[in-house]
């Protein structure tokens, strides 16, 4: 009865919070975990998060597999101190899937928090998922896998060992094999990306993620805690944006094949949001969704799918069948006015030579295929943008 309360709470048809409400807190939040008391405080609300189709995975059992994925409710809250901050999510997820060394083609569920490495300009954020050109993304990402013997005790893949492959013998040998129960279970790292194919690990980084799955309810809690300012992020503002991801490992999800959410404001209770943050994240252009949907028809939809309309070729442009879910207004504004301010890389050039979304400039820049639409009125660029928010599964 339980596992199906939860699964009506996570996939009924609510209103997601337009803000996550951090809470503040005395106590330490390092190591917190989503068992821990101190959740007692949070505020919690839902959030949406979508598939994430702008492009399509080059895998034909997993493409079966996640045909019809819609949205995924989540529940979401924050607490935070003077130096720290914890998030913890949770979400519906019928099987609990691990990966183990021996894996090759199974898959772990798993979860990631991204933050935007400079959010002065709420205008122009990074593009979720893997950031862009100068406007870098840091992401910690956390999945479900098995425990690591390692030498060292501290979980490190790189320096895994088995037993049988040790040169002990004895205590010596007893006393690797105990260290695997004091290895971490989950693979926890951080990366630093400013656009796709440019993911690069980060080991100064220190966080803390744990999940833990509950079979009788048929859900995921994860937790990430962190500090509040390091040599990469400073989030000590009243309010900050961030977004998270979710892994399937039953649907083969992995890489760019998951769920994620727009750009969320994270405001603090005793701290104001000076920048408008929250506002600027959530703003609905008003206009003409009809005359939109006429506008993208004649103008979108030789290049690009979305929805029930297909007359593109599968390569030749991003999809959009999800951009109103994970996109704000102003970056849709952006893509429509300055489209060479965020490239996506597109399918293997080798592959599909008559599909490249970018060309190469003299200088080794890339130039996107798609001509900028400043001549748009307004009236027709906001009727467009209006009818680009409704795009997302629901």
């Amino acid at each position: 009865m339980k596992a199906f309360y939860l699964s009506l709470i996570l996939t009924c048809s609510v209103f997601a919070s337009e803000s996550i409400i951090a809470a503040k807190v005395d106590g330490s939040l390092k190591g917190i975990t989503p068992s821990s008391k101190m959740w007692d405080r949070a505020i919690f609300d839902y959030q949406t998060l979508y598939p994430q189709t702008t492009i399509g995975f080059n895998d034909i059992n997993a493409k079966e597999k996640n045909s019809n994925n819609g949205a995924k409710k989540v529940v979401v809250g924050a607490l935070y101190n003077d130096k720290e901050l914890a998030i913890k999510i949770r979400w519906f997820d019928a099987t609990k899937d691990t990966q183990n060394r021996e894996d090759t083609d199974g898959y772990a569920d798993g979860f990631a928090l991204q933050f935007a490495k400079d959010f002065s300009n709420a205008k122009g954020l990074p593009y979720i998922g893997m950031g862009d050109k100068n406007r870098k993304v840091i992401v910690h990402l956390t999945k479900s896998t098995e425990g690591i013997d390692a030498p060292n005790a501290n979980g490190d893949v790189e320096v895994q060992q088995l037993p049988s492959n040790m040169n002990l013998y004895g205590e010596d040998l007893e006393k690797f094999t105990s260290k695997k129960a004091s290895a971490r279970v989950d693979y926890s790292k951080s990366f630093i990306a400013q656009g796709f194919r440019t993911t690069t690990m980060i080991d100064d980084v220190k966080f803390s993620s744990v999940m833990e799955y509950n079979k009788e309810e048929q859900s995921w809690s994860a937790t990430i805690s962190r500090s509040l300012k390091d040599s990469y992020l400073d989030l000590s503002s009243g309010a900050i944006p961030i977004a998270f991801a979710i892994w399937d490992g039953s649907r083969d999800n992995r890489d760019g094949l998951k769920h994620i959410s727009g750009w969320i404001p994270l405001k603090k209770v005793s701290k104001t949001d000076k920048k408008n943050l929250a506002e600027m994240l959530s703003k609905e252009v008003s206009g003409d969704i009809e005359n939109g949907k006429k506008v993208a028809l004649d103008n979108c939809s030789l290049c690009h799918n979305y929805g029930d309309v297909n007359n593109a070729p599968e390569f030749m442009a991003p999809n959009l069948s999800n951009i109103g879910g994970y996109s704000t207004a102003d970056y849709l504004a952006e893509s429509i006015l300055k489209p060479d301010a965020v490239i996506v890389p597109g399918y293997n050039r080798n592959a599909h030579k008559n599909f490249s979304w970018y060309n190469i400039d003299e200088g080794g820049n890339r130039i996107s295929t798609m001509p900028s639409y400043d001549w748009l009125d307004e009236k027709s660029r906001d009727d467009l943008i209006a009818f680009l928010q409704t795009l997302k599964n629901q």
